[in-house]
């Protein structure tokens, strides 16, 4: 964006707007307002005496967290549906060696909006990391838990920062689906997570049956000799024909996708997908930086439970790449029922195939433990 405009290519530079993720200052205490919109903030333009810019950060230039200041996200559309009266420019980033300032009259806000249009927004599905995050060390292993659902949502994946998604954003998607509106239920929350009780019990009994006859065999078994192990585990615990039903059902899905991967060349002959738990650690990273955007906790608090995240995963599994196929498994295997066209199993396989094979990628410059 900034060589666009400083080469004079309006276009170019609001194309680049326009797939950027934009964000605006607000007073928490507005933010939390019902029914009240704060107006855009707006300081001194240096190029007008007596006149005053509109201004917007992109997340590479969120200042750091505050409890009583919050940043929202907002695109080129709402700007103009928001945009105060008198104001005839924008300012991007002011104050930084990336600062761009763009005029704003009806004209040029028309532009806004046909390059809005044309983008439809930030993308989703790429891996996006920030130089001046972390990189290395337990906390960045820690955040890589989370990177299957920053690469899903198109958002970076190593920032403990002011925002995440957007305050309002960020506080919606703990209220749907976790439930989460204070601190007490994020620690709930959280608590769940960190224990693995999410991923679907009666998966990951099904995948225990197999590791434990796999231990005894020293070998993985033939599915044949799951299926056996399975009826003989339920028959012992006097399973109903209700949940034998399903334990089977689940063993069937089980290896269905497993033979997936196998044909798709993710998982090897003979390796196995032992554990779900994958799913519950990067959803725990998901929901402790949305608590951290929506001031649920502050950034120790965040840090130390990204540790948490990160010590429980390094004993569920002895590698990122096992990490991920276990991410990936559970994510089909919870949303299979519903996605009879396949989306969702092309979808995690896309983010295991970048996460385990981009060089830029944290599971190839991240050690596991």
């Amino acid at each position: 964006m900034h060589s666009a405009a400083a080469a004079g290519h309006r276009d170019a530079v609001l194309d680049a707007l326009a797939g950027s993720r934009l964000f605006v200052l607000v007073a928490r205490l507005h933010a939390d307002t019902p029914g009240f919109t704060p107006p855009l903030p707006t300081q001194p333009d240096p190029a007008a005496p007596g006149r005053r810019c509109v201004t917007v950060l992109t997340s590479a230039a969120l200042p750091p967290w505050h409890p009583d200041w919050v940043f929202e996200a907002i695109g080129l559309d709402e700007l103009v549906r928001r945009w105060p009266g008198g104001v005839r420019r924008l300012a991007v980033d002011p104050g930084t060696p990336y600062a761009v300032t763009l005029e704003a009259g009806p004209v040029r806000r028309r532009a806004w909006l046909k390059a809005h249009a044309r983008s439809g927004g930030p993308r989703a599905g790429l891996l996006l990391t920030r130089p001046t995050g972390p990189l290395d060390g337990p906390v960045a292993r820690g955040l890589a838990l989370g990177a299957h659902l920053a690469v899903h949502n198109g958002l970076v994946w190593n920032d403990l920062g002011a925002a995440y998604e957007g305050y309002t954003t960020d506080r919606y998607r703990l209220r749907r689906p976790w439930g989460v509106q204070d601190r007490a239920a994020y620690r709930e929350t959280l608590e769940t997570l960190l224990a693995t009780r999410l991923v679907g019990r009666t998966y990951e009994s099904v995948l225990r049956t197999r590791h434990t006859l796999a231990r005894r065999l020293d070998r993985t078994p033939t599915v044949a000799e799951w299926s056996g192990a399975l009826a003989d585990a339920l028959a012992r615990r006097r399973s109903s024909q209700a949940e034998a039903a399903e334990a089977h059902e689940a063993l069937r899905l089980a290896v269905t996708y497993e033979d997936r991967f196998r044909a798709d060349g993710v998982l090897g002959e003979g390796e196995r997908i032992d554990t779900l738990a994958a799913f519950d650690h990067g959803r725990a990273v998901n929901v402790v930086r949305l608590a951290l955007g929506a001031r649920l906790c502050d950034p120790g608090e965040a840090e130390q439970a990204v540790l948490r995240i990160g010590a429980v995963a390094a004993q569920a599994y002895g590698s990122w790449a096992e990490f991920s196929l276990g991410y990936s498994l559970a994510r089909v295997l919870h949303f299979g029922p519903d996605d009879p066209s396949g989306v969702k199993y092309e979808q995690s396989l896309a983010q295991h195939r970048v996460l385990t094979r981009d060089p830029d990628s944290p599971y190839r410059k991240i050690a596991w433990s």
